[in-house]
């Protein structure tokens, strides 16, 4: 058996055995814990030399870096003594253990495709349910809807009687068809009932059409399959692991596919993942170099056989792992191989794959996530009310029974002689009137309530379509409430996930300040008044670039001032920038955006880079083509933060070329020059602050001598079989010496409009706000700083620090933030938060550790093995400060109450939960978190712990695909209809074209709309009851017989249409204060978020209140009628009397709460007391009495009672004693708050509060100075270098890359003009180089030297 192992230095590392193929297994290194290890490092190359692929899980295998992720464990007691995954019940209760499980499981290396097989292919099968069986490898088929023909009428069913309202309602229907126990016809609660089911039925309906017509425009995507000998054009949908496709420039990958060949030299393909990582870089994948040899020609793709093994379906979007066997031999593949589903192919003609995953197998499906029934707090705090009150219901008839029993009881013994009008037993007719005083009692439950409320949901959602303040005119783009039933809890939101990439920036990178030889060149102030370009003299010049300053423009053309020349040259020759010629325009393909404008900034100057070989690069300098010759090139990692170009100019004279990170950079400066420095940071300061991404560059003349000598040396370091990349960075060091500085760019990555303004309106509502994107830690941190998101004077704990403060939390028994010092009686500190997925894996998905081995080496480069020498000089004393930094921490947080000394252990939780818990307690205490590097199950495992443990609304919103399970996983889900594609929005609960649409939707329409559902809830309580429990008092005197005491047209009626038109302007039109004060005083939306305005306690006064009316209703006017006997003659006369005052009293109730009078309101009013004079008389009137007597028996009744002066007065009593108390008491009330305001007022608000200086804890902004520097990835200098990225002679591949037959613009509009499909979705979390030519040269740069 065959092992490969991740050697540790000392011990052995933990493994995993996986099973290959027969007699092969592959032994894997989990992906170890921040705390056990110090860094990641790389295997040793004799490991390489033998010709063994080195494998490892986890999530990197970013192409373009060809060595597998080095891991150090030769760190003492980090890996001894602790076991692999916690065994037994130890991981009930974790949302992340469970995926982590399926992850492994589906490592081992069983799926086999054959390609150009599918008779091969389809005899694969796996076990479906019992003994039935199914095809193992899925279509490319994709369903992302929630209901098809047959499962939408069941399904539905089941969802809506989730409601506690619809079985409550359900079960007094069947109640009122017995005849025995009815009270109401049977129809006059089953026919509202089918129609509120309808419509909540139609309306599900309706989106979920939405999301067939979305699929099916995925589905019918076309695309180019091999069949026979030809390629045809088919349908995504017809799809099928195994095949052949054929991809053209622009295209969308239908499937996860590994790549065959290509036109481009070295099969390699250019891709665009926006939708899988939100960067809008170029990455390359390679095909084998096998298939790139031997399928050079259809006739060669026809008769391929070769077979993939690979691992199973799964979610980790960067990580591949498997071989290809063909004509008896192995090849092997991993991720820089793959063209996952969702990628745009870019700069490359023609493409060839074979398809490994389709459909739901694909590992961008595998990451969207399940569609999730989403029900608001007020939705789910009514299906509890809906309980009591039921409990309450069925107490109260219970209680009324008895006394019906005991009446009953002595009736039949005074009474003997009437016995036979009681047929049943006592029990019986206890029962059936218990029964009978459940369905009269039952209107205490309204359906109308609920109709009501979903014309409000749907009005407010009209209202948010209609908006011209959230409409997108350079799009054509309004905002669309895609979902009706949410609009109340958009008022309730307080954690807010957003992405970064196309939702807080526009991903458009501009060139906007330089500072040369310590001159700032800033734009002009005039810009913008300015028609005529600058740059006409230029015919390369890009017309795209903003940037003008005319005494910079001068001081190019004038060619005097040698600093200004080379700063310029520099930026047109130290560049991994690959360029082409289209039309006679020069076209700049670069490893970022920033690398592009800081090209293009150089060509509109004057200096432009023209063309490229493995050994040369043309620039033109102020019109004049210099060639110059490039003899080495040292590109870009994450360990050297800065790029190195050596040349030979024209004269003969040799330059280095520098651009890299200014604490890299500043190090490497000869002593002279210390003025220029001094400025040169000023400005980078400056940049600084204005959130610009900056990069310092200089250069040095080398000496012929010094030339050959060092070169020597690096042919020595490049032929190293062992240590080669660290022996070529100690060669690269020793040539990046005593630079001269020229200067700083500073390049601004653009925000959306109105982000600042948005963000700050947001934090004042007391909403944080976090951000989840898959780009890079130190662009997103440069981007929090400029959202001010993040600010200098706040405490941004790092992994570290976090590191830190959950070793305190187990030290301290799980008790993390609920110390002897409360928040609230403490000093405030400004926190944020700042973590990689990585770090979150490692954190949730493994054992718990021993606090100490947490926090040794939590925060090291996974990245890269080498230090720089000046570097490890200072490994000590970084260690000190870290150690003395985290301790300080600690102290700190326990004095301010965040750290607890001793509480009693939570032993009932597992680690995995307690972990968890304690992760999102941390978190909730920042004001900003800022988690980089996500992927999209990432992105909803934040949310959905947020959720579980923090039981908020949470709010997510994006822009594209890999947003798509974070969107839906969040209370509500908001698409961006950005240009990343629409699933975002397909999948969303509402649409908006930008992020600062944002701020209006919750703070207007969503505080809006809570702040009516809970007039509405509590009003419609309040009058039920004040109306309905008059049957209760009426009971008594009734012989509790369960008799109505209202006309049975008037119980009908009174929520239909007596009451039904003030409510209804309540839930669609109240407002408390305008629009314009909803944003200037964000701070009301805090009402929601703490669920004042409709709780239990809301429930409990509108519950008295109403009980209150009908107490002085019902018994002041029985007590008044003992002395009024003639216009009280009869019960009929009392009801409509009782009727009446209740009617009159809640509608002085509802004008005293409306505060937005309009004549909308005044027409409510009127008609309802209209329609209840109307139907009143026609119910009453002789003609109906004459037709049906039974249905119409109150003849005459109101007009025989309202002819009495007496009963007016009455009347008019019964609502002032209703209506002048409870007025007094809120004057009262409100006058008692503005004297005591609450304790929490008078305190001084947390964002005026500073965090103090705390020793060790202190960042510098430098650090995030030169942020472009810190994340720019590694370009393509190997392929350049080695002319694998250059473009050959034609004749290579001619067969094969001549076929350029692209289709019409007819056949593929629905792949070239719609968006992409699930295009976005996670970070390339490791940072390697791509391996090409067989494996050789990908441990260093082998420069070409002549």
């Amino acid at each position: 058996m065959a092992r490969l192992t991740l050697p540790g230095a000392g011990e052995p590392a933990l493994s995993r055995s996986y099973p290959m193929a027969p007699g092969t297994h592959v032994t894997q290194t989990p992906a170890l814990l921040p705390w056990e290890v110090s860094s990641a490092r790389g295997l040793p190359d004799r490991e390489r030399s033998r010709g063994e692929k080195v494998m490892r899980p986890g999530m990197g295998d970013t192409p373009g870096r060809g060595r597998a992720q080095r891991r150090c464990l030769n760190k003492p007691g980090t890996s001894e003594n602790y076991k692999l995954r916690p065994e037994g019940p130890a991981s009930r209760g974790s949302l992340a253990y469970s995926e982590d499980l399926e992850e492994e499981k589906n490592s081992a290396f069983t799926w086999e495709v054959k390609a150009n097989d599918r008779t091969y292919n389809d005899q694969f099968r796996e076990k479906a349910f019992l003994c039935w069986q199914r095809k193992k490898y899925k279509d490319n088929t994709i369903h992302t809807a929630k209901y098809n023909f047959f499962s939408f009428l069941p399904l539905n069913l089941y969802e809506q009687f989730h409601r506690m309202s619809n079985l409550y309602f359900l079960f007094i229907i069947i109640l009122q068809g017995v005849p025995e126990i009815s009270t109401l016809p049977w129809f006059t609660l089953f026919t509202p009932f089918v129609c509120l089911l309808v419509i909540r039925a139609t309306r599900d309906l309706v989106d979920d059409i939405g999301r067939h017509r979305s699929d099916r425009t995925v589905n019918n995507r076309p695309c180019q399959v091999l069949v026979g000998k030809s390629f045809l054009w088919k349908k995504w949908k017809d799809l099928c692991v195994g095949d052949l496709i054929r991809l053209h420039k622009d295209n969308i990958v239908p499937a996860d596919v590994l790549l065959l060949a290509s036109t481009e030299p070295s099969s390699l393909c250019y891709v665009e993942t926006a939708d899988i990582d939100g960067e809008t870089n170029l990455k390359f994948r390679q095909a084998p170099r096998v298939t790139h040899h031997e399928l050079t020609s259809i006739r060669n793709m026809t008769s391929f056989q070769g077979k993939v093994v690979c691992e199973e379906p799964n979610s980790r979007m960067h990580h591949f792992m498997g071989h290809l066997k063909w004509e008896g031999k192995k090849y092997s593949l991993d991720s820089g191989n793959i063209l996952l589903r969702g990628c745009k192919i870019r700069n490359t003609d023609t493409c060839y794959g074979m398809v490994i995953y389709a459909g739901f197998d694909t590992k961008i499906m595998r990451n969207c996530g399940k569609i999730h029934l989403k029900r608001t707090k007020i939705d789910r705090l009514m299906n509890r009310l809906v309980m009591l009150i039921f409990a309450f219901l069925v107490l109260i008839s219970m209680a009324l029974t008895l006394g019906f029993r005991d009446m009953v009881t002595e009736f039949k013994a005074k009474h003997h002689y009437v016995a036979e009008k009681h047929v049943h037993s006592v029990t019986t007719e206890s029962f059936l009137i218990s029964c009978s005083f459940l369905i009269l009692l039952s209107v205490m439950v309204p359906m109308s309530a609920f109709f009501t409320a979903e014309f409000i949901h749907l009005g407010n959602s009209i209202f948010v379509n209609w908006d011209v303040q959230m409409y997108y005119e350079p799009q054509d783009m309004p905002a669309k409430a895609r979902n009706t039933s949410l609009s109340d809890q958009l008022g309730q939101v307080e954690y807010v996930f957003s992405d970064k990439t196309g939702t807080l920036t526009q991903n458009v990178m501009t060139f906007r300040k330089c500072c040369i030889d310590g001159i700032v060149y800033g734009p002009d102030e005039e810009e913008a008044l300015r028609k005529e370009s600058p740059y006409l003299w230029n015919k390369f010049a890009d017309g795209k670039l903003l940037f003008q300053n005319a005494r910079l423009l001068g001081a190019v053309r004038s060619k005097e001032d040698r600093m200004v020349r080379e700063f310029w040259r520099l930026l047109a020759i130290c560049h991994t920038v690959m360029v082409q010629k289209k039309d006679n325009q020069l076209l700049y393909q670069a490893a970022s955006p920033d690398e592009e404008a800081l090209v293009t900034a150089a060509r509109n100057l004057g200096y432009v880079f023209l063309a490229r070989t493995q050994d040369s690069i043309t620039v033109v300098e102020l019109g004049e083509e210099r060639v110059y010759q490039v003899l080495a090139m040292m590109d870009f990692n994450s360990a050297r933060k800065r790029m190195s170009v050596l040349v030979r100019n024209p004269e003969g004279s040799i330059y280095l070329y520098t651009k890299g990170a200014d604490i890299v950079l500043f190090d490497r400066l000869c002593k002279k020059g210390l003025e220029e420095w001094t400025t040169t940071e000023e400005a980078l300061t400056s940049f600084a602050k204005q959130t610009l991404r900056t990069l310092c560059l200089a250069y040095k003349k080398v000496d012929e001598d010094t030339y050959v000598e060092w070169r020597q040396r690096h042919q020595e370091a490049s032929a190293l079989h062992q240590n080669r990349a660290q022996a070529l960075h100690q060669v690269y060091d020793e040539m990046e010496q005593n630079l001269q500085l020229l200067g700083a760019t500073a390049i601004e990555d653009r925000l959306q409009d109105g982000i600042l303004e948005t963000i700050q309106c947001l934090k004042q509502g007391n909403i944080k706000v976090w951000v989840l994107t898959g780009d890079k830690p130190e662009t997103v941190v440069n981007i929090g700083f400029a959202c001010q998101l993040l600010s200098e004077d706040m405490l941004i704990l790092e992994e570290q620090e976090i590191a830190q403060v959950l070793e305190a939390y187990w030290e301290s028994n799980n008790n993390l933030l609920s110390g002897k010092g409360s928040l609230k009686n403490q000093l405030q500190v400004k926190m944020a938060m700042v973590i990689s997925g990585e770090f979150l894996d490692q954190l949730l998905l493994s054992p718990s550790k021993e606090p100490r081995v947490l926090v040794q080496n939590v925060n090291v480069d996974t990245e890269e093995s080498w230090q720089e020498p000046g570097e490890r000089r200072t490994d000590f004393l970084q260690a000190r400060r870290t150690s003395l930094r985290g301790q300080t921490l600690r102290t700190w947080l326990g004095s301010v109450g965040l750290v607890p000394q001793n509480k009693e252990s939570n032993t009932h939780e597992s680690p995995q939960v307690r972990r968890e818990r304690a992760f999102v307690e941390l978190a909730s205490r920042c004001r900003a978190v800022i988690c980089c590097r996500m992927t999209p199950k990432q992105k909803a495992l934040i949310v959905a712990l947020v959720k579980k443990y923090q039981n908020v609304v949470t709010l997510a919103i994006g822009d594209g695909a890999n947003d798509v399970n974070m969107i839906k996983t969040a209370d509500i889900g908001v698409g961006l209809a950005g240009k990343e594609g629409t699933q975002a929005v397909q999948n969303s609960d509402y649409m908006l074209a930008q992020f600062c649409f944002l701020r209006r939707l919750l703070l207007v329409h969503g505080r809006w709309s809570y702040m009516r559902v809970c007039k509405f809830l509590r009003y419609f309580i309040y009058k039920t009851l004040a109306s309905m429990m008059v049957q209760i008092w009426f009971a008594f005197y009734s012989g509790f017989t369960a008799q109505p005491l209202y006309e049975s047209w008037f119980l009908v009626l009174f929520n239909l249409l007596y009451t039904s038109l003030p409510v209804l302007y309540i839930g669609l039109f109240e407002q408390d204060v305008s629009a314009e004060q909803s944003l200037e005083l964000p701070q009301l939306y805090s009402a929601g978020q703490k669920d004042e305005l409709f709780n239990y306690w809301v429930f409990l006064q509108a519950f008295a209140h109403g009980t209150a009316t009908s107490l002085v209703n019902f018994f002041m006017t029985l007590w008044i009628s003992q002395g009024m006997s003639e216009p009280f003659s009869d019960y009929q006369s009392f009801a409509v009397v009782v009727a009446l005052s209740g009617l009159l009293s809640i509608t002085m109730e509802v004008i005293l709460i409306t505060k937005h009078w309009t004549v909308l309101f005044m027409l409510a009013i009127v008609f309802s007391l209209c329609f209840y004079v109307v139907i009143t008389w026609a119910s009453q009137s002789f003609w109906l009495f004459n037709i049906a007597p039974k249905s119409f028996p109150f003849l005459y009744a109101g007009r025989n009672v309202l002819s009495h002066p007496s009963i007016l007065l009455v009347v008019l009593l019964n609502v002032s004693l209703n209506t002048l108390p409870v007025l007094a008491l809120r004057v009262s009330y409100q006058a008692f708050k503005k004297k005591h305001p609450k304790e929490e007022e008078k305190e001084a608000p947390a964002e005026g509060i500073a965090a103090e200086p705390l020793p060790y804890l202190r960042r510098e902004s430098r650090t995030r100075r030169s942020s472009y520097a810190f994340s720019h990835r590694e370009g393509y200098a190997d392929l350049i270098t080695q002319g694998t990225i250059l473009r050959r002679s034609p004749e290579v591949n001619s067969d094969t890359l001549a076929d350029h037959s692209v289709p019409c613009d007819a056949e593929l509009a629905p792949s070239t003009k719609e968006s992409p499909w699930y295009q976005r979705s996670l970070s390339f979390l490791g940072k390697k180089r791509h391996q090409h030519q067989g494996k050789a040269s990908s441990e260093g740069v082998r420069p070409p030297l002549r």
